[in-house]
């Protein structure tokens, strides 16, 4: 930009960043290929991972909208073209997320169970195996079809559809409302947005943690924890600011975005390590209250993590999602220092990735998931340049990387803390 205040300022896509984004996209092709022709559970697994992830970021860009919206909030004003980039690539994100659940139900490998040998989904096998819920089968499962009234396939697929597209839909809402607000001012398009974002907020909180439920929770059925909704949407939203605090590092270091300050990157600070805390005690109070009940089919849940194969990944999971960036960030200083930001961004983008393989890898894979190879590096590269390109380029279709006519926007242009 030429001046602190030039709104005419406008993303252009290219270059590096686009063949880098281009190229982990490739990456992730050949990986997801080799993947199934080598082992077809634990890539399904990968893919059922970043699907959700992707998809967990995107509506966290919603979020962060809804809140700064509803809160009537100025110190974002002047950022918010990047939570909204976001939510333009969440229907997309959406529909790669049912595809990969639609396949990973559809497609089957035989197991042997009691044995008799079953042609068993690669995904959401707990519930979706043939004959669970017929008396007359020898899977009869009495637990599982007490649930199934909830876990059937068309009521599944019915719940995705209507969650995703509803933070879909509203979350567009506010993305057009801005953009209007741009085109002929006023208040009129503010106060929609304004209105969207509580109806956003207030259907993002009573079906999030149902969203939770059935995309990760239901891989083990047999397991239940009213906490798991919630600890779900802490990650889900610290790992969403991790990537919006990331994504806004690096397009300052490429001359974008000039007018935000370390003021602007101390509330990033804040918002990441605030949430931190917070889904540390939701992850330390589910495991303390399935301990101290000590019910057998939920204990099971945390009994798989602690063996051999997964316990040192479970224990590395609350020191990288807590320890990191309660350390690095509790100082205000620290908040303030851009680089420090950054590296603690990556380290919550990759530790939250570490809390969705904990979740689901013990289940879908069991022993033989401990690790990290080529699907799991390669299928998270290649997500996370699908991501970048979808995101970057729904940037560059933005009028003007300013809301210039937001109503806080010089609040926000004049933001110190």
């Amino acid at each position: 930009m030429n001046t602190h205040n030039s709104f005419d300022e406008r993303f252009v896509f290219e270059g590096k960043a686009k063949n880098w984004s281009l190229i982990a996209i490739a990456i992730g092709v050949i990986a997801i290929i080799a993947g199934f022709l080598v082992n077809a559970d634990r890539t399904f697994s990968n893919l059922l991972l970043m699907g959700y992830y992707f998809t967990c970021v995107c509506a966290a860009g919603g979020v962060f909208c809804a809140i700064q919206y509803a809160a009537q909030a100025g110190w974002s004003a002047s950022m918010i073209r990047i939570p909204q980039a976001f939510i333009k690539v969440l229907p997309i994100a959406a529909v790669i997320l049912i595809a990969i659940i639609a396949a990973g139900i559809h497609f089957t490998h035989d197991v042997v169970i009691h044995g008799q040998t079953v042609a068993q989904p690669y995904l959401y096998a707990q519930w979706a195996t043939p004959g669970l819920t017929d008396p007359k089968s020898p899977l009869y499962d009495t637990m599982v079809t007490g649930k199934s009234g909830f876990l059937n396939i068309p009521f599944f697929f019915i719940r995705l559809v209507v969650f995703l597209g509803l933070y879909s839909l509203i979350g567009l809402m506010l993305v057009k409302y801005s953009e209007n607000e741009d085109e002929i001012g006023g208040m009129s398009n503010y106060k929609k947005s304004f209105n969207a974002a509580c109806v956003f907020l207030l259907v993002f909180g009573l079906t999030d943690p149902l969203f939770g439920f059935d995309a990760i929770m239901s891989l083990e059925a047999r397991w239940y924890s009213t906490m798991f909704g919630w600890y779900n949407l802490a990650a889900l939203w610290v790992s969403g600011l991790a990537v919006i605090t990331l994504t806004t590092i690096l397009l300052k270091e490429k001359g974008y975005f000039s007018w935000l300050t370390e003021d602007h990157m101390h509330n990033m600070g804040l918002y990441m390590f605030a949430f931190s805390i917070f889904w540390t005690y939701v992850w330390f109070f589910q495991f303390l209250l399935t301990y101290y009940a000590n019910i057998p089919e939920e204990a099971i849940y945390f009994y798989k993590r602690w063996e051999p194969e997964f316990k040192p990944w479970f224990w590395l999971n609350i020191v990288i999602n807590f320890a990191a960036p309660f350390l690095l960030l509790m100082a205000r200083d620290y908040k303030r220092k851009i680089s420090l930001l950054k590296w603690v961004s990556v380290i919550i983008i990759l530790g939250h990735w570490l809390d969705y393989y904990v979740m689901i890898m013990p289940e879908t894979v069991g022993p033989k998931g401990r690790g990290f190879w080529f699907e799991e590096v390669g299928i998270f590269i290649g997500f996370a340049g699908l991501f970048t390109f979808l995101m970057l380029s729904a940037l560059s279709r933005a009028k003007s990387l300013v809301p210039k006519n937001h109503p806080f926007l010089e609040e926000s242009l004049h933001h110190h803390i």
